[in-house]
């Protein structure tokens, strides 16, 4: 699959990271799969024959900040060997705490680490360089997950779901839409020896088919965890959590109230950088 590759950068007042953030959550939206901060802007790709100009002009139109103006090129880039350019170019181990270290292939292992994960990303989100699933992971590493079934929707590079394998859990179950993730998911679970993990392409409907949880987890974006929350409740048993991350402080209460409409008890929440993950129970 090729992909066009557009480079944005902004003048304006607001801190670059802020933009940055809430303009990879816009581009989502419309289909953008994958993002990278740089010194200048930002670096986002999207598969295509999904690509559609006029839909990035309406975003940047209706950008949710003020006194922001964007520049931006866009270029297709061919099908190539994602794992070298983030070699070369962006992907450095993540380091989460004293317990867990991601890291790619071909950077050298680190000891003293409880939880050590080898990750080699191509166009998916989930090597831990993004606040959510930081936070996510951090949620995950204060769990007993021990025989607990668990699912993680969006699973990306299967980053969550390796991790709960390695922390003894049961039944583990990754879900993601975009096929490159799919394929991904499944070279890091073998890469991992974690290969008990089940990997469906799809969206929420393919959760039905998988049974009943003690844990969810889902990194997505604020928009489709709205819409599929009900469909999360209904795969999760009595008393089991629901974390979800990919949106702001601000739609905290979105989120909640979303919630407590489907019966779930909202129990806390961390945040970083003004990306927040939150804890949610059945009861």
């Amino acid at each position: 699959m090729n992909y066009y590759e557009l480079k944005f950068t902004y003048e304006s007042p607001v801190e670059a990271t802020v933009i940055s953030d809430i303009l990879a959550s816009e581009l989502g939206e419309i289909g953008f799969e994958s993002f990278t901060e740089n010194e200048n802007g930002l670096l986002a790709y999207i598969a295509d024959t999904l690509y559609n100009v006029e839909a990035v002009e309406e975003k940047l139109k209706e950008f949710p900040l003020e006194n922001v103006t964007f520049h931006y090129t866009a270029q297709l880039v061919e099908s190539k060997d994602w794992n070298e350019e983030w070699e070369k170019n962006y992907f450095k181990p993540i380091r989460i705490g004293s317990d867990c270290i991601i890291r790619a292939s071909f950077h050298q292992p680190e000891p003293g680490y409880t939880y050590n994960i080898i990750i080699d990303p191509k166009m998916a989100f989930g090597t831990g360089n993004h606040e959510t699933t930081y936070l996510m992971i951090g949620e995950m590493l204060k769990l007993d997950l021990a025989g607990k079934d668990l699912l993680d929707m969006g699973c990306g590079t299967a980053v969550l779901a390796i991790l709960a394998k390695m922390k003894k859990a049961g039944k583990v179950v990754g879900i993601d839409i975009d096929e490159w993730a799919y394929n991904n998911a499944l070279e890091n679970i073998r890469l991992n020896d974690t290969e008990d993990i089940r990997i469906a392409l799809g969206g929420a409907e393919q959760i039905a088919g998988f049974g009943q949880f003690d844990i969810v987890f889902a990194n997505i974006n604020r928009n489709i965890l709205l819409n599929d929350i009900r469909h999360y409740v209904s795969c999760m048993k009595p008393g089991a959590l629901l974390f979800m991350s990919g949106f702001y402080t601000q739609d905290i209460p979105f989120i909640r109230e979303e919630c407590e409409r489907n019966g779930l008890i909202f129990q806390s929440h961390v945040e970083k950088n003004n990306w927040v993950a939150v804890k949610t129970q059945k009861p």
